[in-house]
Parts: C-alpha cells; structure tokens; sequence
C-alpha cells in the first residue's frame, strides 16, 4: 500500500454494517459523470459497499451484485441514474467499451467492481478505492481521488466521517 498524501484517505472498517454506511456518506456526493472504482478480492466488501453508495445516492431499489448480467441501473424518483457495472467476467478494456460506457457516464454515475481489469477504459478523472481485508470482520479501505472533483469529494467525505481536516 502506497504512502499517503494529503488528498488520500484511508478508512478502517470493523463491520460490513459499517461499510455500508460510509458507502451511505460516499453516496450522497455523487452526481452524473462522476466515476467510482473499486479494486478488491472476491469476498472484501466491494458490493457492500456500493449498496450503502446507492442508498445514500437515493436509489429505492436493493442494490445487488451485476455478476452475471454485468450492469445493474438505478433510478431516483428525480430520474438520474447510477449504473453500477462488475467488470469480474470482462476480460479487457475493449469489452467495457462494447457495453457503452460513455453512455452511462453522459446519463448517470458509474460505480464499478474490479475497475482494474478495465482501467484502461475509464477516464482519467475518478475515485479509486482499494479494499483489502484486514482480518474476517475488518477491511482497510484506501480513496485515492484522481482530479480535483475527487480530491473535494474525498475532503466532505473525511470531515463528514472524522469532523476535522
């Protein structure tokens, strides 16, 4: 794990409950174009997160895993979109390509699950997080922003859970 910088933040979860609700506080700054990345092994809390993400972007509906069907998209009752993509059965950056990812960042947000096997795809601008299990119950979570729409989410979203910074 790289030394921090000012602009990272690094979070210690103790409990999935927990997860969820920072993914809740994450949730709540997110806006159309905006791009979270997740990078973590199979089990470390990824959808966990995201379903606190979807909560707190103000989906009504349960957020569940797109493993299978690749994208799942929510709706708010004002009509913006979060598309919450799993790129675990893609096997390059040209198939993200192929499921239009331009679209979905022109008409909602992007979450996506192993956003390192497609990163070549993504723009240059998002938030990455890498989650790694730090024993069964608790996982260490590190928000690298990459530009400065990011770099503000993640100084709201510290002072949000810290009060300080």
């Amino acid at each position: 794990m790289p030394i921090l910088d000012d602009r990272s933040f690094e979070f210690f979860s103790h409990s999935a409950e927990q997860t969820r609700r920072l993914g809740i506080h994450l949730g709540g700054y997110l806006r159309r174009e905006d791009v979270i990345c997740l990078e973590g092994n199979l089990g470390s809390g990824k959808t966990t997160l995201v379903q606190g993400i979807g909560q707190g972007w103000g989906t009504l509906d349960p957020v569940t895993s797109p493993t299978y069907i690749l994208v799942n998209e929510y709706q708010r009752p004002d009509q913006e979109q979060l598309f919450h993509l799993d790129a675990y059965r893609l096997k390059n950056a040209q198939e993200a390509d192929a499921l239009d990812l331009d679209r979905m960042l022109t008409q909602g947000a992007l979450v996506i699950e192993w956003a390192e096997r497609i990163e070549s795809a993504l723009p240059a601008q998002h938030l990455w997080i890498q989650i790694r299990f730090a024993s069964s119950e608790n996982r260490i979570m590190l928000f690298t922003p990459r530009g400065a729409r990011y770099e503000t989410m993640i100084a709201n979203l510290r002072r949000k859970v810290y009060g300080v910074f």
